[in-house]
């Protein structure tokens, strides 16, 4: 089946997907409209950037037009995604593909006046769109409810677990009818996941369109082994090229997140920093400037990777590698959406060459290396090894370890103790017997007088430093 006709879809979906511009329905769309369609449970296991959203809203507003509207309006659609960006694109998605029908949806999520999400809900939707914490609330309130849902939908079921949501999560289903439709949707399978499936999933239809974990094979990848004081400076080099037209980069830290968006303004580079600590306006905000063009650089914590769904971003930068390896692949899973080609480039410090490691196993990819342009701070990059695993780490090129002193015979450099001044030191036993095939071996020393003064040749930590700098003489 290679068109959207081909999968049964009514014809106001069609002209919906019609003007969206999809001609061509991708693996997820063509494996899981259909038996979505028919009411199936479906466990869905998917790369970003697939076009996952559409393979399970357009059946679910197919399934919502077979029945006569109820009155009033109450939710009979329930999706939960793990973040505010995520849920609202979602939002925007069922809006678009459903234009030419006439079912009400409203977003939920915290972090903004409830108020508004109130009065919606009060007025009766048929589709509502949440993240975990917010929906809570409003059931206690009184305001949401549940009782009615049928179809249940759980988005990027892996990031919940990373998140913390988990435990509401299953309180939210905890208030779900138990007949109802399950639809279960996740980028990787940790055990932890695979638990939670098999409680709430009912004879499930699997569709896993590609391995756990493995990334787009349209997107280029690239390595780059730089010191971490000299990553700002890679990255200023980069944007020297056209082609950066609209970076994605992604930091640890949401401080980090912050400082590196101040200094690219400073450098005259336009950029935003989106996080969990920003306000939902400027989250909002930031991410339509992105969209828009007015930022050429969007600078994001791993909280946004997933709510991240922006046409055109020609190159993701890890600016600082991932804690967690499955974030590598959700990063760079914002470029080459839907078909399209792009780029992701990682930058790893000596400190992260762990995080390195585990990616990489992850993928079961070594990510090429490429070499740092001049007046870069970088060490030098690790030499491939078979079996996939790197050498250990070497110190950086021009600096010579300083080894421990080592005793070496004969008459030492150092300074002597005042006691000493003048005397020279005493000969080797085996020069005073003269020359000789087999000199007598010197007899055993007889214990020292306890003293205060060293022995002359007694190394002490006031000898040390010279000693160092007469044997790198030596060398």
């Amino acid at each position: 089946m290679s068109r959207f006709e081909d999968l049964g879809l009514i014809d106001p979906l069609l002209r919906a997907v019609k003007e969206e511009g999809y001609d061509t329905p991708t693996p997820i769309q063509q494996r899981t409209i259909k038996p979505v369609a028919e009411g199936k449970d479906l466990l869905g296991v998917a790369q970003t950037g697939t076009g996952k959203t559409a393979a399970f809203a357009l059946p679910i507003l197919q399934r919502l037009n077979a029945v006569p509207m109820p009155s009033p309006r109450h939710v009979r659609v329930l999706v939960l995604s793990p973040t505010r960006e995520l849920a609202s694109q979602i939002g925007e998605s069922f809006a678009r593909y459903g234009r030419f029908l006439h079912f009400r949806h409203t977003v939920v999520f915290g972090g903004v006046g409830q108020n508004p999400q109130a009065t919606a809900l009060r007025h009766g939707v048929d589709v509502l769109v949440a993240t975990p914490g917010r929906p809570l609330d409003l059931i206690e309130q009184g305001i949401a409810k549940l009782d009615k849902v049928g179809i249940f939908v759980l988005d990027e079921a892996d990031r919940m677990l990373d998140m913390g949501f988990i435990h509401d999560v299953r309180r939210i289903i905890g208030k779900l009818p138990k007949q109802r439709q399950t639809l279960f949707f996740s980028a990787t399978m940790p055990q932890e996941i695979q638990a939670l499936s098999k409680d709430i999933l009912t004879n499930p239809v699997r569709i896993e369109v590609t391995p756990p974990a493995t990334t787009v094979e349209k997107i280029s990848q690239s390595l780059y082994h730089v010191d971490r004081h000299g990553k700002f400076g890679l990255l200023r080099k980069l944007l020297q090229d056209p082609s950066l037209k609209r970076t994605l980069v992604f930091t640890r830290t949401k401080r980090g997140a912050n400082k590196l968006a101040e200094q690219l303004n400073a450098a005259f580079v336009k950029a935003d920093a989106i996080h969990g600590n920003k306000a939902q306006s400027a989250r909002e905000r930031a991410l339509e400037n992105f969209k828009r063009g007015l930022s050429r650089v969007l600078v994001a914590t791993d909280i946004a990777a997933r709510g991240i769904d922006v046409d055109g971003v020609s190159h993701v930068v890890n600016y600082d590698m991932p804690d967690v390896p499955e974030n590598y692949v959700h990063r760079i899973g914002r470029t080459a959406r839907a078909g399209a080609e792009g780029s992701a480039i990682a930058f790893c410090s000596p400190e992260e060459r762990d995080e390195l490691k585990a990616v990489e196993r992850l993928i079961r990819l070594r990510i090429p290396v490429r070499p740092v342009p001049a007046g870069i701070a970088h060490p030098a990059p690790e030499p491939p090894s078979p079996h996939g695993q790197r050498p250990a780490l070497q110190a950086h090129a021009g600096h010579r370890q300083v080894q421990p002193p080592q005793h070496r015979p004969g008459p030492h450099p150092g300074p002597r103790h005042p006691a000493h001044a003048g005397q020279s030191p005493a000969p080797h036993p085996a020069s005073a017997a003269g020359p000789g095939p087999n000199p007598p071996a010197p007899p055993s020393p007889a214990p020292a007088p306890q003293s205060h003064a060293p022995r002359p040749n007694a190394p002490s930590h006031h000898s040390v430093p010279r000693r160092i700098a007469w044997r790198k003489h030596r060398r």
